[in-house]
């Protein structure tokens, strides 16, 4: 799904509202962070999956392959010379948030691709140990 022009202001006034219908009154810094969900970046692609169901093929695999679809979306913007981030947040997530965006009931967000102008690596966030991440195979699982 492309967000773009006045269209990304607008979502972002309807999720503002939403996380003050659900959540009560917003302080200001976190309100006006909802208005600006999807005005930071002047185009948003919304990576979508419908999985179905299929005997070959499982509703992960169908999902994951939309994450590598986004992931190949972002390769080709950044080998064009635009800055991107994938996204998702709390919206991605209720029947409401994901209405406001366009979606249907069976649709699930895999991320929002925000493409603009590069400005610099974006500030880092706490990332966990790679080396906890793989181990070396020890054989069978015992428990």
């Amino acid at each position: 799904i492309l967000y773009r022009g006045e269209a990304r202001v607008e979502i972002g006034k309807k999720l503002a509202a939403l996380a003050e219908q659900r959540e009560g009154p917003l302080p200001e810094g976190r309100r006006n962070q909802e208005l600006a969900r999807f005005s930071r970046a002047p185009l948003v692609i919304g990576v979508v999956s419908v999985p179905k169901e299929n005997p070959k093929i499982p509703q992960w695999e169908m999902f994951l392959s939309g994450g590598m679809a986004a992931m190949n979306l972002m390769i080709a913007a950044n080998a064009l010379g635009y800055g991107t981030n994938m996204i998702s947040n709390w919206y991605s997530d209720v029947p409401e948030g994901r209405a406001i965006l366009g979606l249907a009931p069976e649709e699930r967000v895999i991320g929002f691709v925000h493409i603009g102008s590069y400005q610099g690596p974006a500030p880092e966030r706490p990332r966990p140990d790679p080396a906890k991440l793989y181990a070396d195979y020890q054989g069978p699982w015992a428990g």
